[in-house]
């Protein structure tokens, strides 16, 4: 990728600043990575006191928001020659928020989606991954049901799967992601309603590629 990226662009004014740009995200994303990776301890029991709220959002940002969504419009902004800090702060700002939507639409669909939707079977419940679902569901379950998480989540045996998204089902976990989902949709548009400066159309093209999608 680098490349390409000095073939193509090392004779750009602009080819320090892209290259700038691929470092800083593919550091970011390693982050990301590791920090998805260290949420369950190598070899030893499930630790769902790693789970939290705040772990997840910088999996989110990190793991998926930077490559997927700020990287190409950054991108495009610099060849277009913008220059102005503050445009490039507000689009990360915007996109970290879409990213994060993307990635809750991932793990919903993991678990809720069927093959011909999404084109694979999901396995967050079997590889014990931290995922929206399992982190909210740990914020609104009873210590009942806290203990079926335990006894049942990260196994590969259809039972134990099945368990798993039986509680999801009780506690209504689609419900709460129809919310989050229109939540996050009313905050994009906010933002973008404070970002006269942005092309506002590019940001609506990729949030109508994202919003209410099924695979």
């Amino acid at each position: 990728m680098f490349k390409i990226l000095k073939r193509y662009f090392g004779r750009e004014p602009y080819y320090l600043q892209l290259l700038d740009l691929f470092i800083e995200v593919t550091r970011q994303t390693e982050l990301g990575q590791l920090l998805d990776l260290t949420s369950q301890p190598q070899d030893s029991p499930l630790d769902f006191s790693r789970f939290t709220m705040d772990r997840l959002s910088s999996i989110f940002k990190y793991k998926t928001a930077f490559y997927s969504f700020y990287l190409p419009v950054a991108l495009g902004m610099i060849v277009a020659g913008e220059t102005k800090v503050h445009l490039y702060d507000k689009a990360r700002e915007i996109l970290c928020v879409m990213g994060e939507y993307f990635q809750i639409q991932d793990d919903y669909l993991d678990c809720f989606g069927t093959f011909e939707m999404i084109g694979k079977v999901g396995t967050d419940i079997q590889d014990a991954k931290c995922s929206w679902l399992v982190v909210t569901a740990l914020q609104q379950c009873n210590a009942k049901q806290r203990k079926i998480l335990q006894e049942n989540y990260g196994k590969h045996d259809a039972q134990n799967i099945e368990a798993v998204k039986k509680l999801y089902r009780d506690l209504n976990m689609t419900q709460l992601f129809n919310d989050y989902e229109n939540e996050s949709y009313e905050q994009i548009q906010a933002l973008l309603n404070t970002s006269k400066e942005l092309p506002r159309e590019v940001f609506e093209f990729l949030l109508k590629r994202i919003y209410k999608r099924t695979k």
